[in-house]
């Protein structure tokens, strides 16, 4: 099959979930174009995307795609359509809200059959809101035009019934998953005692974390370090911040970097999500082996599984503060931090596993 996976910002958990997609198929024999925004780039995008290049043997095709509404939602379509068109293709795969908008529109009339994963997406904006409204009535327009919407978590497909439109029969659930490899504890030189690593917006609950940690290291003659890792729209927000808890001396910006950089520099991951769907950073995080601190958000209690007791409520830096502190009186162990949830995720949350069940949903498409 020829299949076209569109996105809009090539980073994050989204690219993270598109890059293994594209790699799984192009490795059983199908070939794949994938379509990114001309904007949305961090640091490492143009890395990624090289990185990317060899198994998207249709192209990486660059077009502009707007975070909220714009001129570009009217044209890029009419391009989107023209490229499925000029590349025979059969499948076209969105991701996010903007990149299932394209995928469904640039498909109308044609003979490609149209898939969408939300990632959240349109989830994240509240009805209420003018862009809100706006994206929820075209989620509900588009639903007919979608062979199926795969959710990648439960939570995700539930909450899309609630706020948007019941899918039926259309939607499916398709958990993200990690490569085997992947598995294999990593040491840390505890150069810091915690690490964040995601986009640094307020959705984060990043500033419950700062709160928390400014809490902490108060409590801590030698003082405390943490390592945020991360590009985004509100990281002037958090440096002001840091500013005024004085914490300066002991909170580091590191930009965008792999998330393999923090697992080596500390034992404790913390995840302080006010909204998710599934992120992979819980996935790496445990994978590596961390002590992963994570609130009980979207789809983050099915990763956890029968450990999900041991998730925290969102947007309490109280609560937080006192797992971060037990975080620092637990012993090293050899291997993973949490062995059972380590078990869990291992044999639960795998690559292949997504690749294949995604493949099915195409076949019987077409």
């Amino acid at each position: 099959m020829k299949i076209l996976q569109i996105l809009r910002a090539p980073v994050g958990g989204l690219f993270r979930h598109v890059n293994d997609l594209t790699k799984g198929l192009h490795e059983k024999g199908h070939e794949v174009g994938v379509i990114v925004d001309t904007l949305s780039k961090d640091a490492q995008t143009d890395e990624k995307l090289s990185a990317l290049s060899p198994y998207a043997t249709l192209g990486i095709h660059e077009m502009p795609i707007p975070r909220l509404f714009g001129v570009a939602d009217i044209t890029t379509p009419f391009k989107v359509r023209a490229l499925v068109r000029a590349l025979d293709i059969d499948i076209v795969h969105g991701h996010g809200a903007k990149g299932g908008f394209h995928a469904r529109l640039g498909t109308i009339g044609l003979g490609a059959k149209a898939f969408y994963t939300p990632h959240g997406g349109a989830l994240h904006f509240s009805g209420r809101s003018p862009a809100g409204f706006v994206f929820h009535q075209l989620e509900k327009a588009l639903v007919p035009a979608s062979s199926k919407i795969i959710f990648e978590s439960a939570y995700a497909e539930r909450t899309y019934n609630e706020a948007i439109t019941a899918v039926g029969e259309r939607g499916v659930v398709i958990h993200n998953g990690l490569d085997e490899a992947e598995f294999t504890p990593i040491a840390s030189d505890d150069s810091f005692d915690f690490v964040f690593v995601g986009e640094l917006r307020d959705l984060k609950g990043i500033a419950f974390l700062l709160d928390a940690f400014a809490a902490l290291n108060a409590e801590r003659p030698n003082g405390l370090r943490l390592l945020l890792i991360g590009d985004g729209p509100h990281r002037q927000q958090f440096e002001q911040q840091v500013q005024e808890l004085n914490i300066q001396d002991h909170v580091v910006f590191a930009g965008a970097r792999p998330a393999q950089y923090g697992f080596e520099k500390a034992r404790t991951l913390i995840v302080p999500s006010l909204k998710e769907s599934l992120p992979y950073i819980v996935m790496e995080g445990i994978a590596a082996g961390k002590h992963v601190i994570a609130t009980d958000v979207g789809g983050i209690s099915e990763i956890y599984g029968p450990c999900a007791n041991q998730l925290l409520p969102a947007g309490d830096s109280a609560a937080l503060h006192q797992k971060m502190r037990e975080a620092l009186d637990m012993p090293e162990t050899e291997g993973p931090a949490d062995k059972q949830l380590y078990s869990h995720v291992k044999s639960e949350f795998v690559t292949s596993r997504m690749v294949a069940s995604i493949l099915d949903q195409y076949r019987l498409a077409k």
